[in-house]
């Protein structure tokens, strides 16, 4: 078929003249878009079909090119007025016309098509005749539904939507993401992952690029970070858990599969995790205090006895502790009782009868914590190094030791001594939670002192 019988352009055109390139160039445009496109001149005489509108009819370009209407061929008999006369009507009506007509194949077949029609207007601007651009429904559906969705997901979906350009970069953020990574949606775009998230940012930079090379994982994941909260000089941090799904993202015109980044949906489910951590911990921390109750119950010496309670306080909980009884009240002078060993973690020893007392000064968190009859916690400075180790030199407690948590021992109405907590700057500082585990423990300790006091002063 001739470029002038696919353009209606003018057979009389030779090869070498003007009109013949730019008849070739509109059959070529024609010939490439993904819509099928027939025209009908003001008569109604089919002038245009491209090869789109051939793959879905059957219907070649020297087949339908010429014929009026679609009487007879591309429509039913009974439909063919009707379907004219909505496409001819398109001349004297103003924008484009969407319809839905059922068509003919040349097999005899019939596909639902969407049409959007609208006039051609002459030299003179009168109307010369209609173009119309039809699809199946079913795709146009499919490509609506598409629309629809992704319009969707980035404006009221309540989960994070991100799509992730193949540098690791938000390319496109939806308004929950962009309230869970602490800032608006246009700033996120085009930022490293790194400048918004702390901790976690490699994880989820690995997953990320582990399904731009192999694909989606078989089932989500949670990732917990760290996001770089703005404002915030002294590096205030805000840790969250993201349930996490991914999808590999490739563009449908290429031919071969060209990534063009990733879609990451993500949900925040922070304070379900917490909650569940949380009632880990207190049956964890129950079943501790049920053994050490059963173990010290076999422990003849009540002092050993103090020492099991702290031990199975110890698993889980803090690196090191140290057991400081009341020697005097006035002054107040405390004289260490037992302590875990100054290196590695290990079981506590009692400390020789006849202890020097320990040289707390005054403000020492042991003291208040005897002065108040009440827990206290203790940090090191922020900055850390040897300002953190002299911290922990100067209060007498293991090197590396970063926080304390201080709890009275109390038994018939009188203060005994103070247990002392501490745990390195790998863990997390001591929250009041903790401080109720440990005053738990102290009034175990405290029982078993007691009794030990007990026995030797009636020995």
């Amino acid at each position: 078929m001739s470029a002038s019988r696919r353009t209606g352009t003018a057979d009389a055109l030779g090869p070498d003249e003007p009109g013949r390139d730019g008849a070739d160039l509109l059959a070529a445009l024609l010939d490439g878009m993904d819509a099928a496109l027939c025209a009908f001149d003001a008569d109604g005489v089919v002038t245009h079909w491209n090869r789109e509108a051939e793959r879905i009819l059957g219907w070649t370009a020297a087949e339908a090119v010429g014929r009026t209407g679609f009487a007879g061929w591309a429509v039913r008999s009974a439909d063919a007025d009707e379907v004219q006369g909505r496409l001819l009507a398109v001349m004297h009506a103003p924008g484009r016309q969407v319809h839905e007509f059922a068509l003919v194949t040349k097999d005899g077949g019939r596909v639902l098509v969407r049409t959007q029609s609208a006039a051609v207007r002459g030299g003179d601007g009168k109307p010369a005749g209609v173009y119309c651009a039809f699809s199946e429904v079913h795709a146009q559906i499919d490509l609506e539904r598409s629309i629809a969705l992704s319009e969707a997901l980035f404006e009221d979906a309540a989960w994070g939507v991100v799509l992730v350009d193949a540098d690791l970069r938000p390319a496109v953020v939806n308004a929950y993401a962009a309230r869970a990574l602490g800032s608006g949606r246009t700033a996120l775009l085009g930022r490293p992952l790194g400048e918004l998230i702390g901790q976690g940012v490699e994880e989820l930079e690995g997953a990320l690029g582990h399904v731009l090379s192999e694909g989606a994982p078989p089932s989500p994941m949670e990732v917990w970070v760290t996001l770089r909260l703005p404002g915030e000089s002294g590096g205030r941090a805000e840790r969250r858990c993201w349930r996490s799904g991914f999808v590999r993202l490739s563009s449908p015109l290429a031919e071969e599969p060209v990534p063009l980044g990733v879609g990451w949906l993500f949900q925040d489910v922070t304070d379900a995790r917490l909650v569940e951590q949380e009632a880990a911990q207190l049956r964890f921390r129950a079943n501790q205090l049920h053994r050490s109750a059963r173990a010290a119950a076999e422990c003849e010496d009540p002092a050993e006895a103090a020492t099991v309670h702290l031990d199975f306080a110890l698993a889980g909980f803090a690196d090191h502790a140290v057991i400081d009884l009341v020697a005097s009240e006035e002054p107040l002078r405390l004289v260490r009782a037992a302590a875990t060993p100054s290196g590695a973690p290990g079981a506590s020893l009692l400390v020789t009868r006849g202890a020097l007392p320990v040289r707390y000064g005054e403000g020492h968190p042991a003291v208040q914590c005897v002065e108040r009859a009440g827990s206290v916690r203790a940090a090191a400075p922020e900055e850390g190094g040897a300002r953190a180790q002299r911290w922990a030199q100067s209060r007498q407690w293991p090197e590396g030791s970063v926080f304390a948590l201080c709890a009275v021992l109390r038994s018939r109405g009188r203060t005994l001594g103070v247990v002392t907590f501490l745990r390195g700057a790998s863990r997390a500082g001591f929250e009041r939670g903790d401080a109720m585990y440990a005053e738990s423990v102290a009034a175990r300790i405290a029982a078993a002192v007691d009794l030990a006091a007990l026995g030797g002063a009636g020995g």
